[in-house]
């Protein structure tokens, strides 16, 4: 498994912009699918952006399409969440996930498709 050590939260104003960072440990970062989740109070953990071990082909949640970018850099075995136009509705702690991959193409968005987790980051959005 992969160590997944997550940063970047704080408090933002609404309208504001985040980036977080998830820092892999180990060589084969490259070989992972990866993956954020959230989970807000009182709620389910919930699947937000996806991304395939090459960084070709990415998938994000409806509620986030076109305020997030998920994007990695294998070279420093980091991923990385750009949130733009933070809503409140957006504060959550969020976690990144690691998973084997399966085949290039391969997009996973379920938590069983991940085999390690990081403990979070903390976004709160104020209005």
């Amino acid at each position: 498994q992969v160590q997944l050590v997550e940063s970047g939260g704080r408090l933002v104003q609404a309208g504001g912009s985040l980036k977080l960072s998830c820092a892999a440990s180990g060589r084969t970062f490259s070989s992972y699918h990866m993956g954020w989740f959230r989970q807000g109070p009182g709620k389910e953990r919930e699947f937000v952006a996806a991304i395939t071990y090459s960084g070709a082909i990415t998938y994000y949640a409806d509620f986030v399409k076109g305020r997030f970018t998920i994007s990695r850099d294998n070279a420093k075995n980091t991923l990385y969440l750009q949130m733009n136009s933070l809503k409140p509705e957006d504060t959550a702690r969020y976690y990144c996930a690691a998973g084997i991959s399966r085949s290039p193409s391969y997009v996973a968005t379920g938590e069983a498709d991940f085999d390690s987790w990081g403990q979070g980051t903390q976004v709160t959005v104020s209005s």
